[in-house]
């Protein structure tokens, strides 16, 4: 009788410095930025979830970014799989907040003063998104005045027609003048199901928001930001806000 074939062991010699998979994936240029600067060990979570949400950020960029374009080019099936891509993302985004979501207020305390004026409120990467989903602010691009590549990057952004706005093109080009009537007329299903689509990733979005004003309610309460801002008033005024009001307002009329 045969006996069964042993089981293949991995590879573990490369005649390289480093494995395939550090090469591949910047893993020891990853790790090498997780640099705490004071003896706090709750400041090492503040900032890998720091470090894991704006390389979500990036990617999330990227699949709406993807979607836009495909809007412009009536693919719509080609838009509908970068949204859902993007639900997936803003889903880990918004776990990541778990991170910091126990972090007590001495623990935080004890390395704010290291952040001195650092705060995400200066995060490119997400003003990207920003711009994206059509909340601008042209004043922000003052932030970024002695980078020149991200401010030419970010203006180009925010000059540009965001991701509803192409969404809504494609609506008027299949000839529905309006949110209501793609959700009532059968001959505009898949713009319903778009509609649907940009809903969940407005919700997404808020519940992002929300988090993050959880969570520096919970770590700092009420103080002002580090950035300068007002700290929970700024916060709770950025979670109330629609994503995508146009699609939220057709249901009063539906």
């Amino acid at each position: 009788m045969a006996t069964a074939a042993a089981a293949t062991q991995p590879k573990v010699d490369f005649g390289e410095p480093t494995t395939p998979y550090a090469a591949y994936a910047g893993i020891d240029t990853l790790h090498s930025l997780l640099r705490p600067r004071s003896t706090e060990p709750a400041e090492t979570s503040f900032i890998v979830a720091t470090q894991v949400m704006e390389l979500l950020f990036d990617l999330l960029r990227h699949e709406w970014t993807q979607a836009q374009q495909a809007l412009r080019n009536d693919d719509l099936p080609g838009a509908t799989a970068a949204l859902r891509r993007g639900l997936g993302v803003q889903d880990v985004l918004v776990s990541s907040w778990d991170l910091l979501a126990t972090m007590t207020p001495v623990e935080f305390a004890s390395f704010r003063p290291y952040l001195g004026e650092a705060s995400g409120f200066q995060s490119y990467t997400y003003l990207h998104l920003e711009f994206l989903l059509g909340n601008k602010e042209e004043r922000l691009l003052r932030l970024y005045a002695g980078s020149p590549r991200v401010h030419a990057e970010l203006t180009e952004t925010l000059r540009a027609p965001s991701l509803y706005d192409d969404a809504a093109r494609l609506l008027r080009a299949r000839g529905a003048d309006s949110w209501a009537a793609a959700y009532t007329d059968p001959r505009h299903h898949e713009l319903a199901l778009l509609g649907e689509l940009l809903l969940d990733v407005a919700e997404r979005v808020t519940r992002w928001r929300q988090r993050h004003l959880s969570a520096v309610k919970r770590a700092m309460g009420d103080k002002p930001g580090s950035g300068g801002s007002s700290g929970l008033s700024w916060l709770r005024k950025a979670a109330e806000q629609d994503v995508f009001p146009e699609i939220w307002e057709a249901r009063n009329v539906l």
